[in-house]
């Protein structure tokens, strides 16, 4: 069992707060695995924790300037938004559009001098990727879903204080704080936040020893009333803390799986359900798998995730479609002679010809998924709309007859179209198509009418085209124009509306020149070009 009980002398005693105790501060909402969001009631005197320790921790003065970036429907958004500011510090507010565009983000921290900012480690990659973070931000918190080592060393540049910190919405924001160290040092979880205590659990609810690997229990302050209307969901989660010496306290069971260090903290290995975070957002496979399962053309479902190109996470469909006038939802699967788990959209397979062992192949992914990709945005937030479809014959089973999640095909290189393929018509256009594919990592060429984001992008990977079309063409193409033009098409057109008096063509030809050169010759030139400069 990993046990730790903090105590800070600056939380407030009891009798400085008006409020009853227990009394609720918010009610905050976040995926239900059935379809039905959990609304997680937290009480004041968690938040007021929450507050005092990470005063403590992180030791912010009134002369510190905190960037917001988080949208209040996430709750970290609590700890940015109100420890600034019972402090006596200043909170820099960015909108919803600065937040999603790496270069606004970077100008906005260096014209309001920020010295503190908290993002998942998307929103940070996006300010890496715009050059870099402002020196000013010397003390950087990322959490919301792990940090990878890579990041984590980008982040530590300079004199840099960088905070790891984990906690799901049900105890209230962060439970763990670890200040990172240099690789190659692990990026762990920490240690408890005050008045908070960690156990590492069995599968029967008793302690493991340390080293082996158990499910996170969070005790203390910070565990929430439970969920909203939902007694038995909360009865589920939220247990006796036999080992609290406190009556009626309670621990939240995570659900992730962990490991007590060598040093005393702890070392996150992953969900022990199926349970996934995606740039920050907190996601129940079993929602998708839901909304999937919803629609009329389909027969069973299920969903995963599989890593991009990009080192990101990214969201998979898999589908046995229904047969045309046969029953949908979730049916047995085929009989004998289908191939559990066989993709159809590997070489050679098309939609009703002879599938393997003679099984016909269901339709493919490029006629199924318009319709169900909207099906799926009127029922789920944008973020849970997965970013590739593979249909199937019918889905890998377990010997028990459960879902082999471990047996689901990776997809294909690249998302099926949505659009017939229009090859490039300008150089510029060309290399931009060259950019898309690179980036999202698709082996086949990139029509100039295909849809960034469904063929699987996102604003990590918008913001690394824009990033590669600034220092090719030296054109600052704000991200909402992006966003509002995410096809090859529509984003070269912006680069000459951008640019009119320019040919792109010219400069970016010029640039490969100018790299070609070394040092004496490169001063050759721009003495030629300008004497005396």
């Amino acid at each position: 069992m990993h046990r730790r009980h903090h105590r800070d002398d600056r939380r407030p005693a009891a009798g400085d707060d008006p409020a009853p105790p227990g009394a609720l501060a918010y009610l905050i909402y976040t995926s239900g695995s059935t379809g039905r969001p959990k609304g997680v009631a937290v009480p004041r005197e968690a938040v007021t924790n929450l507050l005092a320790s990470f005063a403590g921790l992180l030791g912010l003065t009134p002369a510190d300037r905190w960037l917001a970036v988080t949208t209040l429907s996430f709750d970290i958004s609590v700890l940015e938004l109100l420890l600034p500011l019972s402090l006596g510090a200043r909170v820099v507010l960015a909108t919803a559009r600065e937040a999603a565009d790496g270069r606004a983000l970077r100008e906005l921290a260096v014209a309001e001098g920020v010295t503190v900012m908290q993002a998942t480690p998307a929103t940070w990659r996006i300010l890496l990727e715009a050059g870099g973070v402002p020196g000013t931000v010397r003390t950087r918190l990322c959490g919301g879903e792990a940090l990878p080592r890579d990041l984590a060393d980008a982040l530590l540049a300079g004199d840099a204080r960088l905070w790891n910190v984990y906690g799901p919405t049900e105890t209230t924001v962060w439970s763990a704080a670890g200040g990172v160290r240099p690789a190659p040092a692990p990026v762990d979880l920490g240690e408890a936040i005050a008045e908070t205590s960690l156990y590492v659990l069995d599968d029967a609810g008793l302690p493991v020893p340390d080293g082996e690997v158990g499910e996170l229990h969070i005790g203390g302050t910070g565990v929430a009333r439970g969920y909203h209307g939902m007694p038995a969901r909360t009865a589920d989660r939220f247990r006796p803390d036999p080992w609290s010496g406190r009556p009626g306290a309670r621990m939240y069971g995570t659900g992730d799986l962990v490991r007590l260090a060598p040093g005393g903290r702890l070392e996150y290995l992953g969900r022990a359900d199926q349970q996934v975070k995606i740039r920050g957002f907190r996601i129940e496979l079993g929602e998708i798998e839901t909304a999937l399962r919803a629609a009329p053309e389909v027969r069973q479902a299920a969903a995963g995730v599989w890593t991009g190109p990009d080192g990101s996470p990214r969201l998979v469909a898999y589908v046995v479609p229904a047969e045309p006038g046969g029953p949908a939802g979730d049916e047995p699967p085929t009989g004998p002679g289908t191939v559990a788990g066989e993709p159809s959209t590997g070489p050679g397979a098309v939609a009703g010809e002879p599938h393997a062992h003679g099984e016909p192949a269901p339709p493919a992914p490029a006629d199924l998924w318009p319709g169900l990709r909207e099906r799926l945005r009127r029922s789920l937030p944008e973020y849970m709309v997965p970013a590739h479809l593979v249909t199937l014959t019918a889905l890998p089973l377990t010997p028990n007859g459960k879902l082999d999640r471990a047996a689901l095909p990776p997809p294909e290189a690249a998302p099926a179209r949505t659009a017939a393929y229009r090859a490039p018509g300008t150089a510029v256009e060309d290399e931009l198509a060259g950019m898309w594919a690179e980036v999202l990592g698709i082996d086949e060429p990139v029509g100039v009418d295909d849809d960034f984001f469904e063929l699987g992008g996102h604003s990590l990977t918008a913001a690394q085209i824009i990033a590669r079309v600034q220092a090719r063409y030296g054109a600052a193409v704000p991200i909402v124009a992006f966003f509002e033009n995410p096809t090859v098409a529509g984003l070269a057109g912006e680069l000459e509306r951008l640019d009119d008096d320019l040919d792109l063509s010219e400069i970016a030809a010029l640039r490969d020149e100018l790299d070609g050169l070394d040092a004496d010759e490169l001063a050759a030139v721009l003495d030629e070009l300008a004497p005396g400069a």
